[in-house]
């Protein structure tokens, strides 16, 4: 035979398509079809079954944009068909297009038992196997019109992405709806031929292996008659049976493949679609599952359980019976997969105490996996927040979409910022959607970086981001990869058992020190400004929560919120997931989180308030009742070293933090002097000196002005709400001028308008601090603009200290190699600080996240260095919400000169944690005090088992070591236990109240514990 290797593939794709594909269902017959739409939120599926329908056909337009359409279709299956299997193929009108980007169904029986999910690589469902004939279909379908937002052409701006705007033209046309003749040899044929033909395309070229499957297949090929595909589909089989049944090597990668559909909470669709997306990808899942026994599948994110617990019952038991049998596999332990970057340090802890706490109390499991395969990048106190969990492995995948530099390992160990660390895969697959295709999984091999120490690696497979899953296409060419010559193994597994092995083959694995950063979706750092804002007030309210809750309920008795506590914190975890905390999400997304950040910041604040009244009215010591009015209990609640948690003083009218110094007139601008710091203001509200008195230090970098605002153009290659491309850097505008500078009370007011957009800044210098806040509103109407706040400073430092979770990280201010340039833009939390020996500086903020550090060396006489910070502050992306971030926001900065990285920690919770004021006259004393400085307390709550037990967590925040006494006033305190942050008690971690002065604690650099004190 001589047949050209190109012209047999040509040839093999040509007939699949054309001939043998189309075979699969030889006989149909039609179904009759109806459909009952809504234009509004989904009915009750009671409501669904019973409404009144209309006739329609294939062809006709259906569907809303977001609306819901209940299709009912009948049909008798024909006698002549007795014997054989049956299935209904149902098209909704699907494109081209990947499951979950489109419109999707779900299947029903009459009496609203689920069957399982449509989507347009998922469209039959089985009737009879074999049938009788005269079977009786009847089923209703569930049909989301969900447009597709992304369009043939990416990156557009649409409207379809807010409800309120998406007009109401019919989104799809329905296609056709049959019964069919499933002819199985056919069906395994095209799976036989297309696992060959992909593994073929990979093998080299020169390889005995390669053209032994290139005759095969030709062989089969012509064994198929083209006019009478079925009679002859075995026979094509039978030539193709010898290379199928050639093992692996016994040197082959080893793949475990996991059932995996990785479903975006919010993306592309709102909240409400997904809790449907997971009710329909659980229900096909759970029928794959009983349709093959070497299949395991696993879904991560407890919340979207929770979902299908609250909004599909009958759903959530096939689940439960699924997971109970150990192949419906619960992965990850977290209540979301959120972003790791910008959640504080409580939050991210908290998505692993909701995570894993729901699934052992649901199912009896509990994760050693932590399960993150689409995350934008690891902030690098996360390994500390894993193993405090009780986990001890991490997975993802996204850090291969890289665009700089490529990752060295696929498997490592990560360390962070205490120490901590964690076993890591990253599937050389390179996808969290993997389909099996045969190209894929040479890939993997091919990929693999630690060949010759390591074998293994993890394909999640199945459709997602929309959902969808695993397809019995799917399952069957991992059958034919089990063993087959040429290509690696595939196994099915759960996620535990791959890294149990891997760890087991590859116990010493390189490290990798610090963050994990990915370069690229740098822009989420900035991006829908007013969901990041709305994150962080969130995050500080649930701390204050918990802490004056917690105070009232040991001083006063008042009972603790545990349920409302429970409910705000899984509300705040579920928005922080990594496509709506970063701002990458449709219109309907954001504008809804808004408003559900209102309604939390409103619950919580009255949680405070009424703990705080509770506090400060508090019966006195002779049994009297205090009278309400008759003065002011100020409350505190930075949670930092002697300041205490909480702190109180009585008939206080105002605090020293709330007056601010003068303003003289100086020139064209203003000075603000308080004998600390001198800030001189030019003529164009520019920060032109920021002195430090007692150090004789000047801040700002000679010739230069701080609290400068810098207008870039903003257009990346790709990705608009996602990416923001180094080259925006090469056009900027400072923006000098000024529509109004005057004193306004004791600080200065600068207006500025540019474009379209207005901004006011109010610089003030606090009278016995060493900072300079800075409040600006900016009402912005701009697009495809990136607006920054620069300070270039006088000061020389190789790195600087960007906040993380529980302490903070390190990256240089240098771009010595493409790594540290990769890192143009990147996060923190409250604070950045830099330093020389001797004196630092930092800048603190309330609500942002996303920064840059560059650096330069002056010409002339001085050569001294500039290290210009920039504050990220909005941005204007079209895609996918064409109205990201227009209106007013407001941001709060400082500028603290002279700052140690206990000032910086400080100074960044006191922008976060304002001091609150309640009428009354008892002073509250501190419930919980550390003696150290270096030591924040992060968490004081009561036990969330209600034995009333009291949990405070803690960790060194300065990057050195410490001794510290935590000192309880409220109750008599015998002893302090450390636990995981389920606070469960650690083996032999008692730590004995020494005589009642104290806890006694010994923390290494950013170490964070948590301790449980019963309460006698």
């Amino acid at each position: 035979m001589h047949d050209d290797r190109k012209l047999v593939e040509a040839r093999l794709e040509r007939v699949l398509r054309e001939r043998i594909r189309p075979a699969i269902h030889p006989q149909t017959v039609p179904l009759t079809v109806e459909i009952w739409s809504t234009s509004g939120e989904p009915v009750p599926v009671a409501e669904g079954l019973s409404a009144p329908t209309r006739p329609i056909s294939a062809g006709t337009p259906w569907g809303t944009p977001w609306g819901t359409s209940w299709f009912k279709v009948s049909g008798t299956v024909p006698e002549e068909w007795a014997g054989r299997t049956v299935e209904a193929v149902l098209d909704l009108g699907f494109t081209r297009r990947s499951p979950g980007f489109q419109c999707e169904g779900l299947v029903y029986r009459p009496d609203g038992t689920p069957v399982k999910g449509l989507h347009p690589r998922n469209s039959a469902v089985r009737v009879a196997s074999p049938a009788t004939g005269g079977e009786q279909v009847r089923w209703h379908i569930e049909a989301a019109s969900n447009p597709d937002i992304d369009g043939e052409v990416p990156f557009q701006p649409t409207l379809l992405g807010d409800r309120a705007t998406a007009g109401d033209a019919p989104q799809y046309v329905l296609g056709s709806m049959v019964l069919a003749v499933f002819d199985e040899t056919v069906w395994n044929l095209v799976l036989d031929l297309e696992v060959l033909g992909e593994l073929m395309a990979e093998l080299p070229v020169e390889g005995a292996r390669r053209w032994e499957i290139l005759r095969a297949v030709s062989r089969a090929l012509d064994a198929v008659d083209l006019q009478n595909v079925n009679a002859t589909a075995q026979a094509a089989r039978d030539e193709l049976a010898s290379v199928l049944a050639a093992p692996a090597v016994p040197a082959a990668h080893r793949i475990s493949a996991v059932g995996h559909a990785h479903i975006d909470s919010a993306w592309l669709w709102p909240l409400r679609e997904t809790v449907r997306k997971v009710a329909r990808t659980a229900s096909n899942m759970t029928a794959l599952l009983d349709d093959d026994p070497d299949f395991v599948f696993t879904m991560s994110q407890a919340q979207q359980f929770a979902w299908i617990k609250e909004h599909r019952p009958e759903v959530y038991a096939r689940v439960k019976q699924a997971v109970a049998d150990g192949r419906f596999v619960p992965a990850g332990g977290m209540w979301v997969e959120s972003d790791t970057n910008m959640p504080g340090s409580e939050a991210m802890a908290r998505q692993f105490v909701h995570g894993k706490r729901f699934f052992i109390d649901e199912f009896g499991v509990e994760n050693e996996e932590v399960w993150l395969p689409d995350t934008f990048g690891f902030a690098a106190g996360l390994p500390q927040i894993i193993k405090a969990a009780g986990s001890k492995w991490l997975l993802t995948q996204k850090i291969s979409w890289s665009r700089t530099n490529t990752f060295p390992h696929h498997t490592f160990t990560w360390e962070g910022i205490d120490g901590s660390r964690v076993f890591t895969h990253f599937p050389p697959v390179d996808s969290y959607n993997c389909e099996m295709s045969g190209g894929q999984i040479a890939h993997a091999a091919r990929n693999f970086k630690e060949k010759g120490v390591a074998s293994r690696s993890l394909a999640p497979t199945g459709y997602g981001d929309g959902g969808g899953g695993t397809t019995r296409e799917m399952v069957a060419k991992a059958a034919r990869m089990r063993s087959l010559e040429g290509s690696a193994t595939v196994e099915w597994e759960a996620p535990a058992a791959f890294f149990a092995k891997a760890e087991a083959e590859y116990p010493d694995p390189p490290v990798w020190v610090g963050e994990l950063y990915l370069e690229l979706h740098r822009a989420t750092l900035t991006s829908q400004a007013q969901t990041k804002r709305g994150n962080r007030r969130s995050e500080h309210l649930l701390y204050e929560a918990e802490l004056w809750a917690t105070t009232a309920a040991v001083r006063t008795g008042a009972p603790y919120p545990h349920e409302e506590l429970d409910r705000l914190w899984k509300t705040v975890l579920l928005h922080q997931f990594h496509d709506i905390l970063p701002g990458s999400s449709i219109a309907w997304v954001h504008s809804e989180a808004r408003r559900t950040y209102a309604r939390v910041t409103g619950e919580l604040e009255a949680i405070i308030a009424q703990a705080q009244q509770a506090l400060a009215g508090a019966r006195s010591a002779d049994g009297g009742d205090s009278v309400a009015g008759s003065g002011e209990v100020v409350f505190n609640s930075a949670p930092h070293g002697r300041g205490g948690v909480p702190s109180g003083g009585a008939a206080l009218s105002t605090s020293a933090a709330a007056q601010a110094s003068p303003v003289s007139r100086a020139g064209g601008g203003y000075v603000l002097d308080n004998g600390l710091l001198r800030v001189e203001i030019d003529g164009r509200g520019l920060m032109v000196s920021a002195y430090d008195i007692a150090a004789a230090r000047e801040a700002i970098a000679p010739g230069q002005a701080g609290n400068l605002l810098q207008l870039h153009p903003d257009l990346p290659n790709q990705w608009d709400a996602w990416d923001v491309d180094a080259f925006y850097r090469n056009v900027g505008t400072d923006l000098t001028d000024i529509t109004d500078l005057r004193v306004d009370g004791s600080a200065v007011r600068i207006e500025r308008a540019f474009g379209a957009s207005r901004v006011v800044q109010l610089l003030s210098l606090p009278a016995d601090a060493k900072r300079i806040d800075i409040d600006t509103e900016v009402d912005w109407h701009e697009t495809e603009r990136f607006l920054k706040l620069a300070f270039p400073l006088d000061v020389r430092a190789d790195r600087y200290a960007s906040e993380t979770q529980f302490g903070h990280v390190y990256r240089p201010t240098h771009q010595n190699t493409s790594w540290e340039w990769a890192k143009f833009e990147a996060c923190n939390h409250r604070f950045v600080h830099l330093d020389e020996p001797g004196w630092g500086i930092a800048l603190v903020n309330d609500s942002t996240y996303g920064h840059d550090v560059t650096r330069s060396v002056r010409a002339g006489a001085d050569t001294g260095t500039t290290t210009t910070v920039r504050a990220s502050l909005l941005r204007a992306p079209r895609f996918p919400d064409p109205e990201t971030d227009q209106g007013v926001h407001r941001f709060r900065h400082a500028l603290v000169p002279g700052a140690v990285i206990g000032d910086a920690v400080r100074e960044g919770f006191r922008a976060n944690l304002p001091e609150r004021r309640v009428p009354g006259t008892n002073a509250v004393a501190t419930l919980v005090t550390v003696d150290d400085d270096a030591v924040v307390v992060s968490a004081v709550k009561l036990a969330d088992d209600r034995s009333g037990d009291l949990v405070v967590r803690l960790y060194e925040s300065s990057g050195g070591r410490t001794r510290a006494t935590l000192r309880i006033d409220g109750f008599l305190a015998d002893r302090a236990v450390l636990t995981d942050l389920l606070e469960r008690p650690l083996a032999d971690t008692d730590l004995p109240d020494r005589s009642h002065d104290g806890v006694a604690l010994t923390l290494r650099p950013f170490q964070m514990v948590t301790l449980r004190v019963p309460r006698a």
